[in-house]
């Protein structure tokens, strides 16, 4: 399962049982900390997500701001409540700027962006995992 965890919302998306290709799956609207949390291991066992992938986003320098210390606080207390699901970060630099274009040019209109810009976020973020585990085995 990947997420795309922001201020109000977290895109999640699943990947097929051979772990090829991610496809989005919901929005979650952010409540509070507890409550995120959890909504998210409610989706992990109902769909027996066997790895969390978080993207974080990180400046274009490596750097860390504000919100990507958000996503690792966020990843890192979501992995203490999952009884031994692991929780992996990846860097998601872009992401959400990529699933805006991508939908622009499929001329999805301004609200309808909004409802699904996060989810495709998390698949973006979720392929991006995927294949580079692929190509080193």
């Amino acid at each position: 399962m990947g997420l795309d965890f922001g201020e109000a919302r977290i895109g999640v998306a699943l990947t097929d049982a051979l772990g090829k290709i991610a496809m989005p799956l919901l929005t979650v609207q952010r409540q509070n900390r507890q409550e995120d949390q959890v909504r998210i291991r409610q989706l992990v066992q109902q769909h027996q997500v066997a790895l969390l992938v978080v993207g974080v986003p990180y400046q274009l320098d490596g750097s860390t701001d504000p919100q990507a210390e958000r996503a690792l606080n966020f990843a890192r207390r979501l992995e203490r409540r999952l009884d031994g699901v692991p929780v992996v970060t990846w860097d998601e630099r872009l992401t959400t700027r990529e699933a805006e274009r991508v939908l622009l040019e499929c001329n999805v209109s301004r609200k309808d962006r909004r409802d699904v810009v996060d989810q495709l976020a998390a698949t973006l973020i979720l392929n991006s995992f995927l294949e580079a585990h692929r190509s080193h085995g």
